[in-house]
C-alpha cells in the first residue's frame, strides 16, 4: 500500500510539471499548454528539438548564448538576433536545417554593422529582382527559398525538388544585374532526413 501511494505521489509531480507550464521568447506573451493547439507528443518532439538545437547552436560559439534566439513549433524552426557576418547566418541556418525531425526553417537573424543606405537600397533591390524572377519561373517552387544579399553577394538556402531545379535557382540569381557572387545552401528532397514514427 506505501509503495501504490508513493508511485502515485511520484506520477502526480510528474505530470503537474506538464500542466500550465507557459512559453516565452519571440512569439510575445506565453500560451498555455493546456491551450496549445499541438499535440502533447508534438510539443515534446519540439522541446526535444529545442534543446537540440540550443545546445549545438551554444557548442558552435557561447557568443551566441545571448545573441542568438531559436524557437521550434510543429518541427519548424525560427531563428532570430544579430550576429556579426552573413557566413555565421548561413552556417546557423545549415544547423537548423540538420536538426533531426526539422520541417522548415525560418532565418530572421539580422547583420550587425553601420549602416550604409546605399549599399542596404541595392542589396534589397537584388533580393527582389531575384525573388521576382524565382516566382515567374514555373520550374522554381519559389516558396521553398529564402535569399538574404549582403554587399551583392546573394545567399539562397531552401529546398529544391529536383537537382535542375537547383541550377535554376543560381542561374536566376547569376543573372541579376550587379550580383558579384551566389552561395547557395540548396537541399535536395531526396537528402532530406525524414523521421519516422
Amino acid at each position: 500500500m506505501k509503495n501504490k501511494l508513493l508511485i502515485f505521489f511520484f506520477i502526480c509531480v510528474i505530470f503537474s510539471g506538464c500542466v500550465g507550464v507557459s512559453s516565452k521568447g519571440i512569439f510575445g506573451t506565453g500560451v498555455s499548454v493546456a491551450f496549445d493547439p499541438r499535440t502533447v507528443g508534438t510539443q515534446v518532439d519540439d522541446s526535444i528539438m529545442q534543446k537540440n538545437l540550443s545546445g549545438r547552436v551554444l557548442l558552435m560559439d557561447k557568443k551566441y548564448l545571448l545573441s542568438v534566439k531559436t524557437k521550434v513549433l510543429d518541427g519548424r524552426i525560427f531563428l532570430t538576433g544579430k550576429v556579426d557576418n552573413p557566413e555565421e547566418k548561413l552556417k546557423l541556418t545549415k544547423l537548423a536545417w540538420e536538426t533531426s525531425g526539422v520541417r522548415s526553417v525560418r532565418n530572421d537573424i539580422k547583420i550587425k554593422e553601420e549602416f550604409n543606405f546605399q549599399q542596404s537600397a541595392k542589396d534589397i533591390l537584388i533580393t527582389s529582382q531575384l525573388r521576382t524572377a524565382m516566382i515567374f519561373n514555373k520550374n522554381i517552387k519559389a516558396t521553398n527559398y529564402q535569399i538574404d544579399t549582403y554587399k551583392k553577394k546573394v545567399y539562397i538556402y531552401g529546398i529544391a525538388l529536383t537537382s535542375d531545379e537547383k541550377d535554376l535557382v543560381i542561374s536566376e540569381a547569376e543573372e541579376i544585374l550587379d550580383v558579384e557572387n551566389v552561395v547557395a545552401s540548396i537541399i535536395l528532397v531526396d537528402d532530406l532526413r525524414i523521421q519516422k514514427d
